[in-house]
């Protein structure tokens, strides 16, 4: 493996750390926030799939972030993935995920669980985009 190849599986490997840190010291430190825990796993399972050398994670507020971008931070002309609570249910919660690129959206869905398929298929077309 090249340096540079290696230097990007670390920067993404460490915003991985860091977002779950993230999501930890919500838990930890505030209410209201069991929301983050099927987030958590969800994190943990893309993780030990090997998915943390092929997507950079992070955060706005407590909404997850997905994307191919080598730097912290997007320009419109990169695409992501949202992952956001946008409903309490009595078995859990519905989020909201989307795959945008600035502000055109491509696909949009609502979803109970995170490992839905079609959260894995975007996942799954995210992968094919360059990194950058």
């Amino acid at each position: 493996m090249d340096k540079r190849t290696e230097e990007i599986i670390k920067r993404f490997e460490n915003s991985w750390n860091n977002t779950e840190t993230f999501y930890r010291n919500l838990l930890k430190n505030h209410t209201g926030f069991k929301f983050v825990v099927p987030i958590l796993e969800f994190i943990q399972e893309l993780k030990n799939s090997g998915e943390s050398k092929n997507f950079r994670l992070g955060t706005s507020m407590h909404t997850l972030i997905i994307s191919r971008s080598v730097e912290h931070g997007l320009r419109d002309d990169q695409k992501e993935i949202r992952i956001e609570k946008v409903n309490n249910l009595t078995d859990g919660f519905e989020y909201e995920v989307i795959m945008r690129q600035g502000k055109n959206v491509f696909r949009e869905y609502r979803v109970h669980n995170l490992n839905d398929e079609k959260v894995l298929n975007l996942l799954a077309t995210l992968r094919e985009t360059l990194i950058d």
